[in-house]
Formats: C-alpha cells, structure tokens, sequence
C-alpha cells in the first residue's frame, strides 16, 4: 500500500517517519520529497507498507496525529490525474 503523508516538519528525517510508520507493521520504503533546486523538504512524502491492513492501521492511527511538533495528514496515496507532465500545450 502507497501511503501519503503531508504537513512533515521541514526538518523531518526518513527514518523519523519510518520508525512512526513501523508501530503498524513492515515498511518498505519511505521517501521524503525535496526540491532539486533548493534540497530543502517540500513536507510531503510518500511510504509504502507491503500489508494493506497494517497500512490501513497506520493511517487510522496516524492522521492528524504529532510528529515532529507538526500535525500531519495521512491518507492513501491516489495516482496523479491526467498523467503528469506540466508545461503548456500549444
């Protein structure tokens, strides 16, 4: 399951969300968003949980919760609409 997490403190670290994540069950993977141009966070990421239930679990108990002195969102991760992309069309 592709769990997405907003609101992150700026200063947030991947393993902080991992170890929030891990109460719930295995975590596969846990990536943080930064800007490429400045590398500071964007306060979002995404963490991916091989087990559905556990990842259910993780996000029942942890929306809206504390971390890092933040409330953060919690929801599962929903494919971009539209496909992505950007940029004008002429």
């Amino acid at each position: 399951m592709n769990i997405f997490v907003a609101k992150l403190n700026y200063s947030t670290e991947d393993g902080t969300v991992r170890d929030a994540f891990e109460r719930f069950g295995a975590v596969e993977s846990v990536k943080i968003i930064f800007d490429r141009d400045t590398g500071r966070s964007k306060g979002y990421g995404f963490v991916e949980m091989p087990d559905s239930g556990e990842g259910q679990s993780a996000i029942d108990a942890l929306n809206e919760s504390e971390l890092d002195g933040r409330t953060i969102v919690v929801k599962e991760a929903r494919p971009r609409e539209g496909g992505g992309g950007g940029g004008r069309r002429y």
